[in-house]
């Protein structure tokens, strides 16, 4: 019999001179920790995490704690994508807190989460963020393990996204998908779809133009699939339902991309687990 995990990540990050540096780390099984990487300079540290018991059992309990220093700017990310198992009966947690402060800016982008049919899951994802700091961050989920024909059947899946900053309510995302045949195929589900994925940005103001830019990436990369864009109060998100997860992780890039040179006068850089 499989006993739970129940695993702890606590991250933070601090300015020192020109150089953001992961200053406390700490990880208890299964997760773990790779070195610090800096491919674009010293001023953004890129830290991959890795779950070493390559999926979530029913019963597994992950929490995460991430803190952002002033003027800090740090991509996260993980180094394969996520399996959440089959389930007998226990739901699957994990329970994410991240603190931004000041002027930073955290890009947290973990690879494409794979919900295997009967699999049960929750998570819960808090931000707080001071102001001027921003967050972007991106889910890509795949309901099914699609290359065997498998459908996400009899399971369900829960997602809870809160941002706050200075004790108001900037993004609030709730999402439940239980899986039978009529969600996976109803235009207000999956709309016979395996793909659902979505990209935020939160802590500034959109301009209309960008928007306008970003709409004109998904009309000119012949992407197959529904995508959306909305100008929120204070930053936007984007959604797509389709097949490829090449294609949500290749428009996302592009709004990336987008946001980067507007907001940091940066290029993006992909990391090399990618």
């Amino acid at each position: 019999m499989h006993k739970p995990w129940t695993g702890n990540l606590e991250l933070k990050f601090s300015k020192r001179d020109l150089s953001t540096q992961l200053i406390y780390n700490y990880a208890l099984a299964p997760w773990k920790i790779q070195r610090s990487l800096y491919p674009e300079g010293e001023e953004v540290c890129h830290c991959v995490l890795l779950h070493t018991a390559g999926g979530l059992v029913g019963g597994d309990r992950l929490s995460a704690k991430i803190h952002l220093q002033p003027h800090t700017q740090a991509l996260i990310t993980t180094a394969a994508a996520s399996k959440v198992y089959r389930s007998s009966g226990a739901e699957s947690w994990q329970n994410i807190h991240i603190h931004i402060d000041e002027g930073a800016n955290l890009e947290w982008f973990p690879q494409e989460t794979i919900a295997f049919a009967e699999s049960k899951y929750r998570q819960t994802t808090r931000i707080e963020l001071a102001p001027d700091a921003t967050i972007t961050m991106w889910e890509i989920v795949r309901f099914g393990r699609t290359a065997r024909g498998e459908k996400f059947l009899d399971g369900h899946w829960r997602s809870h996204t809160e941002v706050w900053r200075d004790q108001s309510p900037l993004w609030i995302d709730r999402q439940y998908l239980h899986g039978n045949p009529e969600m996976l195929d109803s235009p207000n589900g999956l709309n016979a779809h395996a793909i659902a994925a979505s990209f935020i940005f939160v802590g500034a103001t959109v301009e209309p133009e960008l928007i306008d830019r970003i709409r004109a990436t998904w009309e000119q990369g012949n992407y197959q699939g529904k995508s959306s864009v909305t100008r929120s109060l204070a930053g936007l998100v984007c959604r797509y339902c389709g097949d490829s997860s090449g294609d949500a992780r290749k428009w996302f890039q592009q709004i990336w991309q987008l946001l980067r040179v507007s907001y940091r006068n940066r290029k993006i850089c992909v990391p090399r687990v990618w």
